[in-house]
């Protein structure tokens, strides 16, 4: 616009958490860190036990133990650069380290988007086709699973990012959030293809996300139907019982997901949008291992046997 002096950022200042008072900041910074340390802790657990008990190297696990390895990439990219602004005065970010947080973001958010999409399809494979399970679930058709939902993760991740950090970046160069994310970025940016931008950035996230979610409801519905077969009320509970931490799992992560993305347009507090958005950065990532380790009563056994084992071991 005429008569705004504009400035190149090179840097940019995430507000975040900088709306707070002061003395709430400890108390965030050591929630969150008990939140971030318990989410490495459970996930380690869960690939520890998966890879240490025979009886769980089976298709379901595997992608257990990579949906694990993908939260914990995430969370990395985000949570320790939350953790330092939180008790830092100075919460600049270089534009390469911004780049690079929006990628990693992108890339292990939506690879775990995609797992959890497999998951629900391995799902559907056990219960509707039980006797084609292991033609359909072979060893290398669950690694071109996993291998495909990381390439489709990183492709994601490689699009959004390529796509706002080829836009021009004026000031002011604060961004109204504790990341770099893409919405409070694109009012930073200036130019003609802005609009062009974001929307479709904007169209690439929501088709990723609503395909995997409406292929997670198609899998289910059949799933759903399948079990209503099963004369048995014993064999409904077992069969829905194998599904109940996945779909509990699905039913948090696009649950908070909705209430981030969708919410109504109009006024809202910097502290309130903030606060929301750990609910998809900070508490999905922390309840996921807890329902895993609680709902699945198989990985339960496993983890106490191991555990038992280790302690039987090293106190002898």
């Amino acid at each position: 616009m005429p008569g705004l002096n504009y400035t190149w950022a090179s840097e940019f200042i995430l507000i975040g958490f900088s709306t707070f008072p002061q003395q709430l900041l400890p108390v965030f910074f050591l929630l969150f860190l008990l939140m971030y340390l318990f989410t490495l802790l459970g996930n380690l657990l869960i690939m520890a036990t998966i890879w240490g008990e025979r009886s769980l190297h089976t298709p379901m696990y595997l992608f257990l133990c990579a949906l694990s390895i993908s939260e914990i990439l995430y969370t990395l990219a985000i949570i320790p650069r939350m953790l330092a602004d939180l008790l830092s005065a100075h919460r600049s970010i270089a534009f390469l380290a911004c780049a690079s947080q929006m990628f990693f973001s992108f890339t292990f958010g939506f690879t775990h988007s995609l797992l959890l999409t497999v998951m629900g399809y391995d799902r559907y494979v056990a219960i509707c086709h039980p006797l084609r399970y292991n033609v359909l679930m072979s060893p290398r058709g669950c690694a071109c699973l996993v291998a495909w939902s990381w390439a489709g993760g990183l492709a994601v991740g490689l699009v959004v990012t390529t796509s706002i950090f080829h836009l021009t970046f004026c000031g002011p160069n604060e961004i109204q959030h504790f990341l770099c994310h893409v919405p409070p970025l694109l009012k930073l940016a200036c130019g003609n293809n802005v609009p062009t931008t974001a929307l479709g950035v904007g169209l690439v996230c929501i088709m990723a996300l609503l395909g995997c979610f409406l292929l997670i409801l198609l899998s289910y519905a059949f799933i759903v139907a399948a079990i209503l077969r099963i004369p048995s009320a014993e064999g409904r509970h077992k069969a829905f019982s194998t599904c109940a931490s996945h779909l509990i799992v699905v039913i948090v992560h696009y649950g908070f997901a909705s209430v981030i993305y969708l919410k109504p347009k109009g006024p809202h507090s910097q502290e309130g949008d903030t606060l929301m958005a750990t609910t998809y950065t900070v508490l999905t990532p922390f309840l996921s291992p807890i329902i895993f380790s609680l709902r699945n009563k198989e990985l339960k056994n496993a983890m106490k046997k191991t555990f038992l084992r280790k302690f039987y071991s090293s106190s002898t």
